[in-house]
């Protein structure tokens, strides 16, 4: 069976597909993973109920996210992504709506539950499964493309709900993003995303999912992704806290973490213009160690280094949810990529969702040496890497 990709459907060139696909991923992430950090404080107070109610929600939303991952993924193998990306437009857009409704606790968690759903359809995994329903093992340069717009995602999340909630209110706010989900996400997806002819790496005839094999290279994976998911849903609740625990000033502390999103996009740049011309296990190789060495900096310079702790962790960050997409379809190929990629997703997802709560109790307990914990599972990860063998046929480019 071939791994070359098909002539697509469209004759839509791929800068266009990015492009697309990169603007959608950043309305999907920014109104749906980014909204609890503005929008908390006022749904708890609206609600009566302390904002920890609200992550709670939203922890439920990923573990949900986690383990609709799979399925979604196998019917992006067998008929490709468009249609589920249209669907991700409209679950969100319905969820944030049950959102504004909430006047209880239980409708609170039913509206995150829907987005939980939403998230499934629409983030990463589904993108990067699409694309590589579109391009096979071409599909490398694409996968970095869409992390380059989505990057953004915060950038514009953040400042667009707090002015929102400023002037209109929180229920208005996210009627606002669902609106923005059926008016610009849904007519990127639906209009500019082609249709693959025939995804040259899913066969025609109806199969049993192909599970967990190879078993030694999908569970070392499994753990790498879940290791640095943990490690990034940590900082993200984290990080500022964990700067002035070490000595830095609010300012400061605020100041140095506000620097991981750039170093991010950063970082997402080189590997478009350089390391792409690098197997992507050297690549993910990389991003694992850049945490622990931004972390022996800020141990031995102190809150000085804050601002390069904040650096190499977001560059690392950057690195890894590229590789969270080249690297499977490096070590295993195309086929049967999606149902992959979700399996390999689940258990990050559920680090990530339980990460916040014990790096906060751990750094309770701990103080900065908590610090050791996010290094130990970065460099277990680099071992983990280093495990895998490099397959000579790496992903291509954007061309």
């Amino acid at each position: 069976m071939s791994e070359e990709p098909n002539h697509l459907s469209s004759g839509r060139s791929r800068r266009v597909v990015v492009t697309a696909l990169g603007l959608a991923q950043t309305l999907a992430w920014a109104s749906s993973y980014y909204l609890p950090a503005i929008l908390a404080d006022p749904i708890g107070a609206s609600l009566g109920v302390p904002r920890s109610w609200v992550f709670a929600a939203f922890s439920m939303a990923l573990l949900i996210a986690a383990f609709a991952g799979p399925a979604v993924g196998r019917i992006i193998d067998r008929y490709g992504g468009r249609g589920v990306l249209v669907v991700s437009n409209l679950v969100l857009a319905g969820g944030l709506i049950a959102l504004a409704a909430a006047n209880d606790v239980a409708v609170l968690f039913v509206a995150w539950a829907v987005l939980g759903i939403g998230m499934a359809l629409g983030l990463y995994d589904a993108g990067f499964a699409t694309l590589t329903a579109l391009y096979g093992n071409n599909a490398r340069g694409p996968i970095t493309g869409i992390t380059l717009f989505a990057g953004f995602a915060s950038t514009v999340s953040w400042p667009l709900s707090t002015f929102l909630n400023d002037t209109f209110g929180w229920r208005e706010t996210v009627l606002v993003w669902a609106a923005l989900n059926l008016v610009i996400g849904l007519p990127l997806n639906r209009l500019l995303l082609p249709q693959p002819a025939r995804p040259a790496h899913v066969s025609p005839a109806p199969r049993a999912s192909v599970g967990w094999k190879p078993y030694k290279e999908m569970f070392l994976l499994a753990f790498v992704f879940a290791s640095a998911w943990f490690v990034t849903g940590a900082m993200a609740a984290q990080l500022p806290t964990l700067l002035e625990r070490a000595g830095a000033t609010p300012v400061q502390a605020v100041a140095a973490a506000a620097l991981v999103g750039p170093a991010q996009v950063a970082a997402r740049a080189v590997e478009f213009l350089i390391l792409r011309k690098v197997h992507p296990l050297v690549s993910a190789r990389i991003a694992a160690l850049l945490h622990p060495l931004g972390a022996a900096i800020f141990a031995m310079i102190g809150a000085p280094a804050a601002a390069a702790f904040a650096i190499f962790y977001g560059a690392g960050n950057g690195l890894l949810t590229i590789a969270r997409g080249t690297v499977p379809l490096a070590v295993f190929g195309p086929y049967a990529y999606g149902e992959r990629n979700g399996l390999l997703g689940a258990p990050a997802r559920a680090a990530q969702a339980f990460a916040p709560l014990l790096f906060g109790l751990l750094l309770q307990a701990m103080g900065t040496w908590v610090i050791l914990v996010s290094t130990a599972l970065c460099v277990a990860a680099f071992a983990a890497l280093m495990l895998l063998r490099a397959s000579p046929t790496a992903t291509g480019s954007l061309a």
